[in-house]
């Protein structure tokens, strides 16, 4: 069986290439960053990064190919985002069409990636404050919600936050922000803590994309800004095309959690 947890990126992502891992990226390439994946038109690429800049917390940009390039050469050099992560979903006018595990057949010659700092990034520091993460835990995807939590528009692009959850043990609460701030990059501190209703979530155990996690007595849950909120400004702003990554399907990338981390 795989050691996935303390393999080398590049080593993960020729088994992702080559179709032979195809499942959420949490726990992978242990210490490593992962990222999110939002690939726009030329033309509406200007206001995507205008909107990720107005919105850091849910949209940290890590890296921003060149027109028609998958390379991310910041992130990962010699990778391939048409090829290298496990499962793509592909947006039309708003509307999810396509759920692929390459997007070959959606790449043109006008298009952008963009690579977004993902929450999965700071779980190895969490790890190593002795916070549990239950997802990693119970081998299941990271639950994520639609808030009501409104972002600040930029030319087209607009829409609602969306949040990861990770149920905290109330003692460890402190611990959890300190341990998170240190990570701006990729999302950094917890955007709210306790009564999901306050943010807009509904049902705790009906997540929007993900999985739901288990709420064990003596735990709050937690909320991080999440880096599937293109998704959801994808399906309220409705651009001609918007290619992400399957939520808990990240992109690996080379660099090091510790590399972004804010001492």
């Amino acid at each position: 069986m795989l050691d996935l947890a303390n393999m080398e990126p590049k080593e993960v992502r020729e088994l992702i290439r080559k179709g032979d891992l195809m499942k959420p990226t949490s726990g992978m390439c242990r210490g490593h960053i992962q990222a999110n994946l939002a690939i726009v038109p030329k033309n509406l690429a200007f206001d995507f990064l205008l909107f990720a800049q107005r919105n850091p917390k849910a949209c940290p940009i890590l890296d921003v190919t060149d027109v028609g390039n998958p390379e991310p050469k910041l992130m990962a050099k010699d990778a391939d985002l048409r090829y290298d992560i496990p499962k793509y979903r592909i947006y039309k006018h708003g509307v999810l069409v396509d759920e692929v595990t390459d997007i070959e057949k959606y790449w043109r010659d006008d298009l952008v990636g963009f690579l977004i700092g993902c929450s999965f990034s700071f779980e190895s520091a969490m790890l190593n404050a002795s916070i549990p993460i239950r997802h990693i835990e119970d081998n299941h995807n990271v639950p994520m919600y639609i808030t009501n939590i409104e972002t600040k528009p930029a030319g087209n692009f607009h829409g609602k936050m969306v949040v990861s959850m990770r149920p905290i043990p109330y003692n460890l609460i402190p611990r959890a922000v300190q341990a998170t701030s240190r990570f701006p990059q990729v999302h950094g501190a917890p955007v709210h803590i306790g009564d999901p209703s306050q943010i807009g979530i509904v049902d705790i155990n009906k997540p929007d994309f993900g999985d739901p996690s288990i709420i064990k007595e003596g735990e709050v849950p937690v909320f991080w800004a999440c880096g599937v909120t293109p998704q959801s400004i994808a399906m309220t702003s409705k651009p001609e095309l918007m290619i992400t990554h399957s939520p808990g399907h990240m992109f690996i990338c080379d660099p090091k959690d510790e590399d972004l981390a804010v001492l």
